[in-house]
């Protein structure tokens, strides 16, 4: 992957996240990485990185082997339609950010044959910690190899099938508002029973992060490691208990399971 030419198709707030990710891997050359936007001035903040900013998508094509298309749902095909002429079946790449658009549809308005997958990483990318889900329809394992080589520069990736590609969007992109939400509310919490808070987000954010750590390294179910802190009347499980009487995973579910049915429509 570290030898080829890296294009980020319309670089808005997750392709900004992505080319910072991978602007912090010092094997990566930013000479080879070209990013795309309508207006480049939100961008001019990169000029001194090295990479080629440009509007004009089809440059960017022509000048990248590997494509990381990060346009809108609604303006995807009909700017691959347009890319058509440029995109080339022994040299190209293609990699799609875009949510609910299938690769059968990115295939059709191609129409070559170009290695095409879709990814979905988090704006955890700007800080090298995105989880990426992977899904494509080729055989071709060099392909898939260069995929996930460069989104692992970014965080960690793992490859699905394509028909979770929806629930992925949810579980991992949305999901990190989820998470934010959950840990705005904590915060909100600590100041409540005495923090400033610059303390109380700090206890928080390092609360969180070794409570993920923890999952990651031990490989344990959740439940595993709450029933360490939830002692006999304690107050670890009075507080959960309040909170599950207020319907605080219940509603958690609910909130992503409606942002599945968002998609599906």
């Amino acid at each position: 992957m570290y030898d080829k030419k890296i294009a980020i198709i319309g670089c808005g707030n997750l392709g900004l996240s992505i080319l910072n990710g991978l602007l912090a891997d010092p094997k990566i050359d930013p000479k080879k990485i070209t990013v795309t936007k309508r207006r480049t001035s939100s961008l001019s903040h990169l000029a001194d990185t090295g990479i080629h900013i440009t509007s004009n998508n089809i440059e960017a094509v022509q000048q990248s082997e590997l494509l990381i298309i990060a346009l809108k749902p609604y303006t995807i095909l009909e700017i691959l339609k347009e890319l058509k002429g440029v995109l080339k079946e022994d040299q190209h790449i293609i990699a799609s950010l875009a949510t609910g658009i299938s690769i059968q549809q990115i295939e059709s308005a191609i129409d070559l044959d170009i290695p095409v997958f879709r990814a979905m990483p988090n704006t955890a990318a700007d800080v090298g910690e995105s989880l990426t889900c992977i899904a494509s329809s080729t055989s071709n394992a060099d392909s898939e190899k260069i995929v996930k080589q460069c989104f692992d520069t970014i965080g960690t990736s793992i490859v699905i099938n394509e028909e979770l590609m929806d629930a992925a969007t949810v579980l991992g992109a949305c999901g990190i508002a989820y998470v934010l939400r959950f840990m705005r509310g904590m915060i909100q919490g600590g100041i409540e029973i005495g923090f400033d808070a610059v303390t109380a987000s700090n206890i928080v954010t390092h609360t969180v992060k070794g409570a993920a750590q923890l999952l990651i390294e031990r490989k344990q179910h959740p439940e595993h490691e709450i029933d360490k802190v939830t002692t006999p009347k304690g107050c670890t499980i009075a507080g959960l208990n309040e909170m599950e009487h207020n319907g605080f995973s219940s509603a958690l579910i609910k909130g992503i399971v409606t942002s599945y049915d968002k998609i599906e429509k």
